[in-house]
């Protein structure tokens, strides 16, 4: 087994604390990554202070992994010692079901494993980024290609792809226009990819705040839904609306921003059921849809084009000592966009 240090909840709601555990010992498909840096995702927050039911306990969060392979196992062909590399939000999946035979991991039948908070096929619990090392099956890893930083490609593994691959699978693109509703992580991530597939791209915030990041990443308009007007304005619009807000909200305002056709896609997820009115969407055939990340080959090719695009996340880095006053920014919206822990602080502070 390998020794690890990280940062866990010890129990739901409780602040993070350092931690030590044990890593399974490299398998001979295995990589042996030190992680450098770890995104800190909402997802975390949820999962951490078990909003979303069956969290796992002791957990260490963190699925937005970026680090360098430091070993691999005798049968390993695709990465070698000194590789950038990343893991995101799983690290196994069944491997035989259609959805994988596909490459959509993602949507496994028997469930992906979850890069923390899951089970491995062994039933040992997993445990995420906030640690110093991981060891991860090589066709669950990913190549992080020049010229992305490791601090700020490490978001796109979470974030990136989950705005990526929406847009990929509903062809939005040239001659479309997309509101993208929340300007956080995965709001910017979405604005900077929507941009470089050439699509109008339309901010709406509650905050005005966020009017200049708008513009500074692209947005051909911004728009704050506490304005009744806004509604008025942009009523029938939108081709697309890629709603990222995780936290509860009127789906059916933004419905009706929708052109006759549109598509309303949900990747933020709240804590709680929001009600929905049938009849915005049977009166102009709209549609509301969901994705969830993406499989290992899309996950790979959105970091190709955010490669080629020079397109990485906007994060304020920062020590695993601050995590816990960063979850509080988090939920505050007080981070433009994302913070990325520095793991190189917690490998030589020690406890």
């Amino acid at each position: 087994m390998i020794s690890t240090r990280g940062y866990a909840a010890m129990t739901a709601k409780a602040a993070l604390q350092p931690f030590s555990f044990e890593r399974r010992d490299v398998g001979s498909q295995d990589v042996l990554i030190r992680i450098t840096h770890c995104g800190i995702c909402h997802s975390d927050i949820h999962q951490a202070r078990d909003e979303w039911g069956g969290s796992i306990f002791p957990m260490v969060p963190g699925h937005e992994i970026a680090g360098t392979v430091t070993q691999v196992g005798s049968a390993v062909k695709k990465f070698k010692t000194g590789d950038s590399v990343g893991v995101g939000c799983f690290v196994d999946s069944c491997r035989s079901c259609p959805a994988c035979q596909e490459g959509l991991e993602q949507y496994c039948e028997a469930g992906m494993v979850l890069t923390y908070s899951g089970r491995d096929k062994n039933g040992r619990t997993t445990q995420g980024g906030y640690s110093t090392q991981i060891v991860v099956d090589e066709n669950y890893v990913l190549r992080i290609p020049q010229p992305l930083s490791s601090a700020g490609a490490a978001p796109l593994l979470c974030a990136g792809i989950t705005t990526y691959s929406p847009l990929r699978h509903w062809g939005v693109g040239k001659y479309h226009k997309l509101a993208v509703v929340g300007l956080g992580g995965l709001g910017h991530m979405a604005v900077k990819i929507a941009r470089a597939l050439g699509t109008e791209v339309t901010v709406l915030s509650t905050s005005e705040r966020k009017r200049k990041d708008a513009d500074r990443l692209g947005a051909a308009d911004f728009a704050l839904t506490s304005q009744p007007e806004t509604f008025t304005r942009l009523r029938r619009h939108f081709d697309f609306v890629l709603d990222t807000v995780s936290a509860p909200h009127d789906y059916n305002a933004h419905v009706n921003l929708l052109k006759t056709d549109g598509t309303m896609i949900l990747v933020g997820a709240p804590d709680r059921p929001t009600p929905l009115e049938p009849f915005p969407l049977i009166m102009h055939r709209r549609r509301i849809a969901g994705s969830v990340i993406g499989g290992i080959r899309e996950t790979q090719e959105m970091l190709d084009f955010c490669a080629e695009h020079r397109i990485e996340s906007d994060v304020e880095v920062i020590p695993i000592q601050q995590v816990n006053e960063a979850y509080e920014r988090v939920v505050k919206g007080d981070v433009r966009f994302r913070f990325v822990i520095d793991l190189t602080s917690l490998q030589e502070a020690g406890h």
